[in-house]
């Protein structure tokens, strides 16, 4: 499973020009479901994003997480996260989750971030999407629950 963060003063999802998910600071989740994924792969990453310290202190470090800046979360499935693109100019999506296992994986990941008593918008599952954001720093990462 492969994640992009990025944080945000704020950020929203639209389909067909019709805002679906609204976050005010906190982070776009991107998140690509490798066809190999488990829960366990969810499990690691909510983990991690929730409690990884990327948000600064009175003093500009980055020393805080999500939880005591009451960060929010807007996670949007995107399979091209998984897009090969080592041989030809067409990228490859061979690794991608299948979409029934991708979205029960998705939905997975969202629900353990609630669990942690996060406020999490979402995008729509296989919708063409907008995507609309004010990076922080800009601050982004890219996680990978078979290679962190």
């Amino acid at each position: 499973m492969k994640l992009v963060i990025q944080r945000v003063k704020e950020a929203s999802v639209s389909v067909n020009g019709e805002i679906i998910g609204k976050i005010a600071k906190g982070m776009v989740v991107l998140i690509g479901v490798g066809k190999d994924d488990l829960a366990k792969d969810a499990d690691y990453l909510a983990d991690k994003i929730g409690q990884l310290r990327i948000f600064e202190d009175a003093l500009g470090k980055m020393n805080l997480c999500a939880s005591e800046v009451g960060a929010e979360f807007l996670v949007v499935s995107q399979f091209t996260l998984l897009g090969a693109c080592l041989k030809g100019r067409r990228p490859s999506f061979d690794a991608a989750a299948d979409p029934a296992k991708a979205e029960e994986l998705y939905e997975y990941f969202v629900q353990k971030l609630r669990a942690q008593n996060f406020k999490v918008e979402t995008g729509r599952f296989k919708a063409m999407m907008d995507v609309s954001l004010v990076n922080d720093g800009p601050v982004t990462f890219i996680l990978d629950s078979k290679n962190d």
